[in-house]
């Protein structure tokens, strides 16, 4: 069968290029044409990439309208190379604002079928997108469980897949190394750590690492370890830094949240990343115009929380440092229950465990691949 799928950013294309594989393996035959990255290349066995993600990736209005020709042209190249491709099944990875609109597209001149892998986070925020994937979508295939309940109240039904960043866990390398051996490795002092999970694009980098680190130098038997994020120089850190003795290890989060005691979490996947690892943190997020922010928060998202540890659990598992109370006095205060609250740390390593057991087991893509091949062919069947 042939295969459509549009992945428009970094995390969509790890999580569609982890499909592909799985959909090779229940439809050898199978033949892609995508809109994504290198990930998806390398699983794509000679498909077509129509554009790279990088092309593709304009954040907020202010961006869109910037590059209006570019995200104009976009949209009509996508449209052609799938009238070209004539696919059995549109798989769409997130990016609501682009994805929906091929959706309309191919339900109104296509007979493919419409497949969404990775819902648009619309229990959060723009509930009214819910109108155009069911006119548009066929069927969904969710990573958060409480999804079901979300779509259900709106008379549309979903399927729980599970969650990839519990694969992605699961599978991370070197969980048997030492905490000598990672210090060893990293040219770190043997020292116990503090981690700083600063977000992975330069503008919140810039405005959530020096409270972060701010608030971890006033724990001086700790080294500060940050995180360093795919594609951003070492250099742009160390404007940040000063003369800080604070150090940056890239490409191994998930090493240095093992070997951490806790840690500073920019709002974000990376929150559940900690989480299932096993480290208490503190969430943060920077908005401008803090108190007021803070304010229109509640009109705008429609969750009681922002981190999606809270939300998984329904409760108050982390704590969250938003808008005008993200201070370096308020991170400083939550990481010293962090590191010398025993009773404080063990509660929040007992609700971890309550999310664990919600998402479920790893296998999210394989599964996803079974139900979307099996459904192609019942119709196809039929």
């Amino acid at each position: 069968m042939r295969y459509f799928i549009i992945a428009g950013e970094a995390s969509g294309d790890l999580h569609a290029s982890n499909l592909m594989r799985e959909l090779l393996k229940e439809d050898p035959e199978a033949q892609f044409c995508f809109l994504g990255g290198d990930l998806m290349l390398a699983q794509a066995h000679g498909g077509k990439l129509v554009k790279h993600y990088r092309d593709m990736a304009f954040m907020g209005i202010i961006a869109v309208l910037k590059n209006v020709r570019t995200v104009l042209k976009n949209l009509r190249d996508c449209k052609q190379a799938i009238v070209d491709f004539q696919p059995d099944v549109l798989i769409l990875v997130d990016y609501p604002s682009f994805n929906l609109r091929m959706a309309r597209f191919v339900k109104e001149h296509l007979s493919a079928k419409v497949y969404y892998y990775i819902s648009p986070k619309i229990w959060a925020w723009k509930e009214y997108r819910i109108k155009e994937i069911k006119r548009y979508v066929d069927k969904m295939f969710s990573i958060f469980p409480f999804e079901t309940a979300f779509y259900s109240k709106h008379d549309y039904q979903v399927e729980y897949v599970g969650n990839p960043t519990v694969d992605s866990v699961c599978l991370r390398p070197n969980q048997g190394q030492t905490f000598p051996e990672f210090c060893s490795e990293n040219q770190l002092p043997n020292k116990p750590i503090i981690a700083l999970l600063s977000g992975s694009r330069k503008q919140e980098i810039t405005a959530c690492l020096p409270k972060m680190l701010a608030a971890a130098l006033n724990f001086p038997e700790y080294q500060i370890v940050i995180a360093g994020a795919p594609g951003i120089d070492v250099g742009f850190y160390n404007e940040i830094l000063g003369d800080s003795k604070a150090r940056i290890v890239t490409g191994k989060t998930y090493e240095l949240l093992q070997q951490s005691q806790a840690a500073v979490v920019n709002s974000g996947t990376a929150t559940l990343e900690t989480a299932l690892i096993g480290i208490p943190q503190v969430v943060v997020y920077h908005v401008a115009f803090g108190k007021v922010a803070l304010w229109a928060k509640d009109l705008i998202i429609k969750t009681n929380y922002i981190s999606l540890v809270n939300i998984i659990a329904n409760k108050l598992v982390v704590k969250e440092l938003i808008a005008n109370l993200f201070s370096v006095e308020n991170v400083s205060a939550e990481l010293s229950l962090l590191l010398r609250n025993n009773i404080y740390r063990q509660q929040i390593l007992e609700d971890y465990s309550i999310i664990k057991t919600t998402l479920g087991e790893p296998g999210t893509a394989g599964r996803a691949a079974k139900k979307m091949v099996s459904s192609l062919l019942s119709r196809i069947n039929d």
